[in-house]
């Protein structure tokens, strides 16, 4: 869908508690979606996963493997994917969205990848951030 005017951007975040934060919406509006994945199984636990990012396979396997997650990535992509449709509608040109998780390594990691592809997939430009994996180099 073509607009006049500027196109609508999702700034996606993915964020540690325990590192930076939860992100602060640039635009000076405040607000977008801020969603906490700590519930969700860590693969930190696990010894052989601890030291892979959220964009390495075996953390994709291990969230695969675990039917909440997956309906967390469900949910959280269908609030974000309505909104982002009625911000198109609405000429806006921004929306934020973040994940976060502990260590901002794994499960916000993850799941921020998982909802940039759906709303690639369905034309929205996305502008992805793992915070804290940036702040390790």
């Amino acid at each position: 869908m073509k607009q006049d005017g500027p196109e609508l951007t999702v700034f996606l975040y993915s964020f540690g508690y325990q590192q930076s934060g939860i992100p602060t919406d640039e635009s000076g509006h405040g607000g977008g979606f801020v969603f906490d994945c700590r519930a969700l199984p860590n693969p930190y636990w696990d010894d052989t996963l601890r030291p892979h990012r959220g964009t390495a396979p075996p953390i994709a396997a291990f969230m695969q493997a675990h039917p909440q997650v997956s309906a967390f990535a469900e949910h959280a992509g269908a609030l974000v994917l309505r909104s982002a449709r009625t911000y198109r509608e609405l000429r806006r040109e921004r929306l934020m969205v973040a994940f976060g998780c502990t260590g901002g390594r794994h499960r916000s990691v993850y799941l921020a990848e998982v909802l940039a592809k759906t709303l690639r997939a369905a034309g929205i430009r996305v502008v992805l951030r793992h915070l804290d994996i940036e702040r390790e180099g």
